[in-house]
């Protein structure tokens, strides 16, 4: 298939960042807080895993997703822009995929900590990036030369299977981690299809050319920013009632626990993690379905059992937790461009009490409360205001976003000057405290997005996900994938008071044996 160049090389796309963008974008520059990164262990043979092969696969995804092979430019606070320069061969467009792959002898717990906690991999130009640990003898990969490229490196012969790791690293920024696991799953498809070489090349080609051909260049177009995929309505009457019902929501946020810091020391994340096996996974699911609740929501439940086991003080505040919630299905404009690597999270919280009441069995205290997490959860989605809600909640993000930003670049020039303090305000009823305890991060079945059938050479068996935090940061997940159940917590280790997390930890460990176990 013949595709003609473009009609002019410079040819760019560019768009704005909106305001969750923004509010993610700006306060990654200093150190990588919030880059993402998916960990896959997988058993295949070596040739599924060779570089020529992996690249090319690379390649034909950054072309259907074009944020992952763009770049950011910043102007100004409020005008930062994705600027994204279409290959324009198969050649170049391998050279960028080559860029940005590594390969790395690493094990998969030295790969994560590195990512996490050493110098960041990503950048304003780099956005995405593979890393892929392989395990077996290494094979010899044909040089990146166009005479050799598109050589076929596929043999029919039966390989042994080795054990391989793959980390996919990309900004939060450029998405979220519906995109991420879809992502995953697609890079698998194709990596362990039965194309060889040559047919990978002929698709890269065929995608190159009908997506940025010469043809494309008045039709092109970036995902769009969160904000730009629902119809606002401009009513003024309606726009007050929006603000409105957000103050309101925001302040019936109480939460009055959280965990102890520590004096400032470098941030440290560590991520331990457990899986139970798929015979206890599915008596976990077949437990939690027998009291009508998902496992999501009695994760809820267990991180509030575990936080009032041994929480001694303000047992009359209730413990706040915040979740994320996926705005996909609430879109109302018809997308710019069909990839799915955009952000699109919102955000919800769960409050339950804090004590335990002695009078009443533990077990029926748990359900209850898993029930009263899954209830507030369902009334976040389903509540007709939550697209205001999360609109009005990424631009006050996005503000604050920006404040912050300029005030450390002021600091870093030494030119900031502190502002007037407020004027005092009397006759003001007291706030009730808003503190979260700690964030969920409850990614559901993952085996409904991993299609493991479609990719037969490839098993995978392990998956650990999360990002570079900010100091004192901390996040728990929960998933099923290759049907068993996968619990994380992903902390700053020099933030917190050790005993405290430790005993956290324990007592959620404890708990989901003793309440969803026996």
């Amino acid at each position: 298939m013949h595709c003609s160049s473009q009609p002019d090389s410079t040819w760019k796309l560019e768009r704005s960042l909106g305001s969750s963008e923004s509010s993610y974008y700006l306060p990654s520059r200093a150190n990588g807080v919030n880059d993402m990164y998916l960990h896959l262990g997988f058993i295949a043979p070596e040739h599924v895993v060779r570089r020529a092969r992996v690249r090319m696969v690379w390649a034909i995804l950054r072309i259907r997703h074009p944020l992952l092979a763009s770049k950011v430019v910043m102007h100004d606070y409020d005008d930062i822009r994705f600027v994204f320069t279409p290959p324009q061969s198969p050649e170049e467009a391998l050279v960028d995929a080559d860029c940005n792959l590594e390969y790395k002898a690493s094990t998969k717990d030295d790969l994560i900590d590195s990512y996490l906690n050493g110098t960041r991999t990503l950048s304003n130009e780099r956005l995405s990036y593979l890393l892929m640990s392989p395990g077996g003898t290494s094979l010899p990969t044909p040089p990146l030369t166009p005479s050799s490229t598109f050589e076929s490196t596929s043999d029919e012969r039966e390989y042994p299977s080795y054990n391989h790791d793959l980390m996919i690293c990309a900004t939060h920024f450029l998405g979220d981690g519906m995109a991420l696991h879809q992502f995953a799953n697609d890079f698998f498809g194709l990596l362990g299809s039965n194309k060889t070489i040559s047919d990978l090349e002929a698709q890269l080609k065929e995608e190159l050319c009908s997506r940025w051909g010469r043809d494309s260049t008045t039709t092109a177009a970036l995902p769009n920013a969160l904000e730009d995929n629902f119809h606002v309505d401009q009513n003024r009457l309606r726009r007050a009632v929006e603000k409105v019902d957000f103050q309101l929501s925001q302040q019936a946020l109480v939460g009055g626990h959280a965990f102890r810091r520590q004096a400032k020391q470098p941030r440290h994340t560590i991520v331990p993690t457990v899986s139970y096996d798929p015979e206890r996974t599915k008596e976990i699911l077949k437990k939690c379905k027998a009291r009508g609740v998902s496992v999501s929501a009695a994760l809820f439940a267990v991180c509030n059992i575990a936080w009032a086991k041994m929480c001694s003080e303000k047992q009359d505040l209730p413990m706040m937790m915040y979740s994320a919630l996926n705005l996909r299905p609430y879109f109302t404009v018809k997308p710019a461009n069909d990839s799915y690597w955009f952000l699109a999270v919102g955000y919800f919280n769960v409050i339950l009490p804090t004590f335990i009441p002695r009078s009443i069995d533990i077990s029926s205290v748990f359900w209850h409360r898993a029930r009263a997490a899954k209830e507030q959860s369902t009334r976040a989605a389903k509540n007709r205001m939550i697209v205001s809600r999360s609109l009005l909640m990424a631009e006050e993000r996005g503000q604050r976003a920006r404040l912050w930003a300029k005030e450390d670049d002021e600091r870093e020039r030494g030119t900031f000057v502190p502002p007037p303090p407020p004027a005092m305000v009397t006759d003001t009823a007291p706030r009730a405290p808003s503190a979260a305890l700690i964030g969920l991060s409850l990614l559901g079945n993952l085996d409904g997005i991993y299609k493991h059938g479609a990719f037969p050479p490839i098993k995978l068996h392990t998956l650990t996900t999360g990002s570079r935090q900010r100091s004192g940061g901390m996040l728990l997940f929960g998933y099923t994938f290759a049907g068993k159940l996968w619990i994380s917590l992903g902390y700053d280790v020099n933030g917190f008071e050790k005993v405290m997390v430790d005993q956290f930890w324990e007592n959620v460990l404890h708990t989901t044996d003793e309440l969803l176990l026996k």
